[in-house]
């Protein structure tokens, strides 16, 4: 939906929290129909998750969803890439000993 105002959206959410060797991470699954689009904002109400090490977890929550304007989501198409690039700057260079 494109909009010159900010919409704001309030829908329940699902936050999964992975702390294992195999992977470090944190989920929001937010409900079918609902879908997070470029430039929008999404912030998570509750307390932190703390989950141990070597453990997964998932709680129920609440989201409220930040719809970007349309000024704004055009904005991060056209510089979304560039951003992502400076991310993926990197060097495998050897200084080699005389």
């Amino acid at each position: 939906m494109l909009s010159a105002f900010k919409t704001k959206l309030t829908v329940p959410c699902t936050v999964e929290v992975s702390h294992t060797f195999e992977s470090l991470h944190a989920h929001v699954v937010l409900p079918d129909g609902i879908n997070a689009e470029p430039g929008d904002e999404i912030i998570v109400h509750g307390s932190d998750i703390r989950v141990p090490y070597g453990e997964v977890a998932s709680e129920e929550r609440q989201a409220t969803i930040v719809r970007a304007t349309m000024i704004e989501r055009f904005w991060v198409r056209l510089t979304g890439d560039l951003e992502f690039m400076e991310l993926c700057e990197f060097s495998f260079s050897e200084k080699v000993a005389a």
